[in-house]
């Protein structure tokens, strides 16, 4: 996975995707969210709101997803997606049944990685 960010709490990869996908995990081995100290959680929630506000102002997508599953991973982690009506799987999760061949056209991922870092 390529890492776009890491602090002293968590860290936040890129998903390749033909939709902007990125996860934020906490560094250390944390299995459940409400394991996490507070300071940790305000961490987790600070970024999984900066980026959903920075995806829905440079893609301007149909909606955006915010999952935390870990059951392959027991690590808290969480996905953050932009879903477009013409993404392989919309309206299905990224990992349900696939319904078309995607059809999107998107601004470019990296200039949004670096309008994210800039954030960061």
């Amino acid at each position: 996975m390529l890492e776009l960010f890491k602090n002293e709490l968590i860290k936040i990869e890129i998903e390749p995707s033909e939709i902007p996908w990125l996860k934020v995990f906490t560094n250390e081995p944390i299995k459940e969210f409400s394991y996490c100290n507070e300071t940790t959680k305000k961490e987790i929630w600070k970024y999984l709101d900066l980026i959903e506000k920075e995806m829905i102002n440079y893609f301007k997508p149909e909606k955006i997803n915010i999952a935390s599953f870990g059951n392959y991973v027991p690590h808290v982690h969480f996905h953050i997606m932009a879903r477009f009506k013409e993404d392989s799987f919309f309206p299905e999760s990224m990992w349900g049944k696939k319904q078309r061949e995607s059809n999107l056209n998107l601004p470019s991922f990296e200039e949004f990685y670096k309008i994210l870092e800039k954030k960061f």
